[in-house]
């Protein structure tokens, strides 16, 4: 079949199936709430415990606790290598495959955090076997986003893809609820001793039994025919796919789609974890208050993801990002002030208007990214754009957050660095094309135009 009739059949094709859609969805969120209860364990931990146990020697305990968020830089700095290793890989055998694996390294990595003697019985070796399994959890989660968000996305209609592909979208405050509800009750039923001891080990060891289950609904589900079909081209046709092919004919995707990531990342982390020190160190709130302002406002967060993906599928992509990404850059002012507060009810509507803000941005990034990139590439492609810029903005935000915090002795410094953020996003969101209601197989047959086109010109 040749380039122009294949595209000619793709266009005339009808719209993916929705049977087994919710099997689907049901499957990429099992995996995604197991291996996002275990990251934010992690990153809950490194300021309740680590900071203690693994770093003693760090001086004051804003010390302790940087030294802890460095360990988690780590996970963020291996998320792109799994995005890059895994993408490569799931746009050749595909998205289910990959995912099957990532769920168990994330799995072995976060029991064996559990594990881990403290500085105190092994010295270094124990920030030193820490940091090691971080790297190799954050490398399972990197291949893990991608995937996920891909098998839902290659299966929704293309009038709903922004509502069906922002569920796994929800698994992520999903699992940052069940590793909160955990160390909640941990911390509430166990003595400061006790839990510094033994009882956060529990929760690092109950991902055994969760990862048992994701694994067994992912066996459940296939491939979208839209993949097998590219994934036969790509066997057949030898036709390119991975990261330099998408750096090649896609450059400007992947750099939109790290714009776009920039804010809501800083954003997310600020309001998830820089708070939880903040309320600790600053305002001097109780651990289990603060665990349990922040388990209500996550799932609220959880619960407003879909009907945000709803809205972006209704009014379009870009104004519903756009007025995330504005709205974001204002949050610093307000809701630290708010928490200084001390009044419970009032924190809380600081960390859940955070996060309100943080769905206008998050829940229609799968239909977005997806929709930026042909099916032989678009595992590479959108773990990429993901991928890499939490390096920069998840990674650092926390850190740079608390170092401002200690260093200016106020939250003003750490509102105008979120603010900044939001610009470039702001920035990003501009020049995106406006995507919604687009069909997958469109985006395939004009790649396949674009690269008929390539072929001609060179031959000339």
């Amino acid at each position: 079949m040749s380039t122009e009739n294949a595209a000619t059949t793709r266009a005339d094709e009808p719209d993916v199936k929705t049977s087994g859609l919710k099997k689907v969805v049901t499957a990429s969120m099992a995996g995604t709430v197991v291996e996002w209860y275990e990251f934010f364990l992690y990153a809950s931990a490194a300021t309740l415990v680590f900071g203690k146990t693994f770093f003693p020697n760090s001086g004051t305990e804003l010390d302790g606790i940087i030294a802890a968020f460095l360990t988690y830089a780590v996970g963020f700095v291996a998320r792109p290598i799994g995005g890059i290793v895994f993408g490569h890989f799931g746009d050749k055998f595909g998205r289910k495959q990959l995912l099957q694996l990532s769920i168990i390294l994330v799995g072995v990595s976060t029991f064996l955090m559990g594990c881990l003697p403290t500085f105190a019985q092994i010295g270094y070796w124990a920030p030193a076997l820490l940091v090691f399994l971080r790297f190799a959890q954050g490398f399972a989660v990197g291949g893990e986003w991608g995937g996920a968000v891909l098998l839902v996305a290659e299966h929704s209609p293309s009038k709903s893809r922004g509502f069906w592909a922002a569920w796994p979208q929800s698994a992520v405050p999903l699992g940052n609820l069940l590793a909160t509800a955990v160390l909640f009750t941990l911390s509430a039923t166990l003595s400061s001793a006790d839990f510094l001891s033994w009882g956060w080990r529990v929760a690092f060891w109950l991902s055994a039994v969760i990862v048992l289950v994701g694994y067994y609904i992912r066996t459940k589900v296939t491939d979208a025919p839209i993949f097998l079909e590219a994934q036969k081209e790509v066997t057949v046709e030898n036709k390119g796919y991975g990261v330099a092919e998408v750096f090649r004919r896609y450059p400007r995707g992947v750099f939109t789609a790290m714009g776009l990531r920039f804010a809501e990342n800083i954003l997310y982390y600020l309001v998830v974890t820089f708070s939880i020190t903040y309320l600790k160190v600053i305002v001097q709130t109780d651990t289990s208050r603060i665990l349990l302002l922040l388990l209500v406002a996550h799932f609220i967060h959880f619960s407003v993801i879909p009907m945000v993906g709803k809205l972006s599928d209704n009014v379009g992509r870009k104004p519903v990002y756009m007025a995330g990404a504005i709205l974001g850059g204002t949050w610093g002012f307000f809701a630290f002030p708010m928490m200084d507060t001390k009044n419970d009810l009032v924190i809380l509507a600081a960390i859940t208007i955070g996060l309100l803000f943080h769905s206008l941005m998050y829940a229609g990034q799968p239909a977005i990214m997806a929709e930026m990139f042909p099916t032989r590439m678009r595992y590479s492609g959108v773990s990429l754009g993901y991928q890499v810029t939490s390096i920069v903005a998840g990674s650092l935000a926390p850190i740079i957050a608390v170092a401002l915090l200690g260093q200016y002795k106020s939250s003003v410094p750490v509102a105008i660095y979120l603010l900044i953020a939001c610009a470039v996003t702001a920035v990003a969101v501009f020049f995106l094309k406006e995507t919604r209601g687009i069909s997958l197989r469109d985006v395939d047959a004009a790649d396949a135009q674009g690269t008929a086109d390539l072929l001609a010109a060179g031959k000339r």
